[in-house]
């Protein structure tokens, strides 16, 4: 959003700077649309620095001006014109929805090319339908990259933790090590039945509120190499590498008091339910899964 402002703010200046410009050169006729514009482009970017459930009305702004400089200075840019055929679906790719820009941009082609005042022929349509190709790819390729960033992101996308898939690889790789080194190796599970009723009673920014306070609490009381993922919607799971009974225990209490004393505007103090799972001797990793798994179903059946 800080982006979209900055973008705004310097299409404001630019426009202003283009009628100041156009009154020292003497062409009193041509300022008139671009000083206006240059004041709709300043509630635009008013808009959306107010508030961001305002930036589709701003985008729409935003077009609105860029098409209509594109259609003031078009008929006089000569041969140049053809150069800025490719602005028209370049802004409206990036203000617009994919879908809609894509259709807006055949829509518009025969007005682009009527008013770029050259000689309408088969290659210049052709250029603009290539243009406009190219510059939907841009969109295309910005949420392919989203996709696949999202895919191996490693942390869990509503709070500061590790997604479940990408904690299991790592508790299990971590399970290993210590197991070969001979350290000692603990999880604690940690269930928040709160979370489950928050967003139905409350709405969205109340089950946020929760992750975010439980997340904080549980990072505060955690070493470097510890970490925390996401088990379900509503357990999660503090590994503790190289921690012993008595460690896990002391982490268990600290956690537990820092969780107690934690008041919400919405949903009170959080209510957590705490246990720790520590290796036994000589227990195999799908053992000690399997005891881990029990005791947090344990946790959110009771």
């Amino acid at each position: 959003m800080g982006r979209i402002v900055i973008a705004y703010a310097i299409a404001t200046l630019l426009l202003g700077g283009y009628a100041i410009w156009r009154y020292l050169m003497g062409d009193y006729s041509r300022i008139l649309l671009p000083a206006s514009l240059a004041l709709v482009m300043l509630v635009a970017c008013l808009m959306c620095v107010a508030s961001a459930s305002q930036a589709r009305l701003s985008a729409y702004l935003a077009l609105i001006v860029g098409y209509l400089m594109l259609a003031l200075e078009l008929p006089w840019l000569d041969e140049a014109g053809i150069m800025w055929l490719g602005f028209a679906p370049l802004l409206t790719v990036l203000l617009l929805p994919l879908a809609s820009a894509m259709l807006l941009n055949l829509l518009l082609a025969p007005v682009w090319l009527l008013l770029s005042d050259t000689q309408l022929d088969v290659h210049l349509a052709l250029s603009y339908v290539a243009m406009a190709l190219v510059v939907a790819l841009v969109p295309w390729e910005q949420r392919r990259q989203q996709a696949l960033l999202d895919a191996t992101n490693p942390r869990d996308p509503h709070c500061n933790a590790l997604a479940r898939e990408a904690m299991h690889e790592l508790l299990a790789s971590e399970y290993k090590r210590t197991q070969f080194l001979g350290q000692p190796f603990a999880v604690l599970a940690l269930h928040l039945p709160q979370l489950e009723m928050a967003s139905e009673q409350f709405g969205n920014r109340a089950r946020q509120a929760l992750l975010d306070a439980l997340c904080l609490a549980v990072n505060r009381f955690s070493r470097r190499h510890d970490f925390l993922g996401r088990q379900s919607a509503s357990t999660f799971w503090l590994v503790l590498p190289d921690t012993s009974q008595s460690g896990v225990q002391m982490v268990q209490q600290r956690i537990g008091q820092a969780l107690e004393t934690t008041v919400l505007v919405d949903t009170g103090p959080l209510q957590v339910k705490i246990a720790h799972c520590q290796r036994l001797p000589g227990e195999s990793w799908p053992r000690f899964e399997q005891r881990l798994l029990t005791l947090t179903r344990h946790l959110s059946n009771n």
